[in-house]
């Protein structure tokens, strides 16, 4: 998994586009306080334009006036979206300890101090029947994208757990639905789940469908594999100017990119040998030798615009 994380602010709008183009899915952060906000419709328009299956997030419940359920109504009403929440609160602003799972039927606290150790406990008594409610409406909706599990709510049978994984990621990947999960991320509570549901739903290069224009060719559409030992196919979508030179940030979508080869620059027309490859983790980078389909690097060598 590779995490792109680009700023919300206006100024950073076409980091945002650049960054979209290239993710095969996102994870949409919302506030619990204020809601979807005039970026975020920009932001949805952008992953819309470029087709990303998303994870809605709602952030910093633990703040006064944090009201989730308004901010779905928001996700509905102004993007337009069809979601589906998998997660209920345990206590909102400064009571908020946790979660309720309505998948696994289970209330999740986040102890530690920074969340890190994870406490599963049956869910708490004055919430049985709202999560009850809430995870039949879950049902409900999945039954809207699934027909197996619209037969097993007629014949009021239960709906494995496996098959609801199974449909939230089909759904998702389809943009048919946008799951929603909440939590604070200045208290790490809602995080792991959050990133157990990036693993379960969001698409990996395997399961996007991705084009490349022939140059020389009308401008084509060939259909791109992703296979390490097809002819690469690369995007520089980023470039950043470092101490020791330009370092160009590459999305590998077919082949194998390989330290010290050459590569094609098909706007220059002309090859570029490839001097550096850096696996990068925020200011830190590590020299690799290679790297193939689905990885997202930064390089030396190229001369990009």
């Amino acid at each position: 998994i590779n995490i792109i994380d680009t700023p919300g602010h206006v100024d950073f709008t076409v980091e945002v586009e650049r960054s979209l183009r290239v993710l095969d899915g996102a994870v949409l952060v919302l506030c619990a306080v204020a809601g979807v906000q005039s970026q975020s419709i920009t932001v949805d328009r952008q992953m819309k334009r470029y087709a990303v299956p998303r994870i809605a997030f709602i952030n910093k419940m633990d703040r006064t006036g944090a009201n989730p359920v308004n901010v779905i109504q928001q996700l509905e009403s102004k993007l337009g979206l069809t979601t589906i929440p998998l997660q209920l609160p345990i206590g909102l602003e400064s009571n908020f300890q946790g979660v309720v799972d309505l998948i696994d039927r289970q209330a999740v606290y986040f102890d530690g101090e920074k969340g890190e150790d994870l406490r599963f406990e049956p869910i708490p008594e004055d919430m049985t029947d709202a999560a009850e409610r809430a995870r039949q409406g879950l049902l409900e909706a999945l039954s809207m994208v699934s027909d197996e599990i619209m037969e097993l709510l007629l014949e009021e049978k239960e709906v494995p757990i496996d098959l609801i994984h199974k449909t939230i990621r089909e759904g998702t990947i389809a943009q048919q639905i946008c799951p929603v999960m909440i939590g604070t991320a200045y208290k790490n509570k809602g995080i792991q789940p959050l990133l157990d549901a990036v693993t379960r739903y969001l698409p990996s290069p395997l399961d996007r469908e991705v084009f490349a224009k022939d140059n020389n060719n009308g401008m084509a559409e060939v259909p791109l594999q992703p296979d390490p030992d097809s002819p690469l196919v690369a995007m520089a979508f980023k470039l950043v100017e470092e101490a020791f030179g330009q370092v160009t940030y590459m999305r590998i979508y077919q082949g194998t990119l390989t330290k010290g080869t050459f590569a094609y620059n098909s706007r220059q027309r002309k090859k570029a040998r490839i001097s550096r490859i850096l696996r990068v983790h925020a200011d830190l980078k590590e020299d690799i030798d290679s790297v193939s389909a689905g990885d997202i690097v930064a390089v030396m060598g190229l001369e990009c615009a």
